[in-house]
């Protein structure tokens, strides 16, 4: 997830899910979620690829973006990073 946290990890206790701790991120905290050994790329970059985690996963799997979808929001971004 780029996180580098698990979750299980103890700062996910009760309602707080380690989904729901980087959707409480992005876009504004999204260099606090990152682990930064991970960093090479633009924080817009950063932002669109957690974006698309979300998007991937969502707690509905009818909800989850399609693999289609992915790939193409995967090589536009890709399209940026180069």
């Amino acid at each position: 997830m780029l996180t580098r946290k698990k979750p299980t990890n103890d700062m996910f206790v009760g309602e707080l899910s380690l989904r729901q701790w980087v959707k409480a991120s992005t876009p504004y905290k999204i260099m606090e979620v990152i682990d930064g050994n991970l960093l090479r790329t633009e924080e817009g970059d950063v932002s669109a690829i957690m974006e698309l985690r979300l998007e991937c996963s969502r707690e509905l799997p009818e909800e989850r973006i399609g693999i289609k979808d992915v790939i193409i929001k995967l090589n536009k971004i890709k399209l940026q990073i180069l």
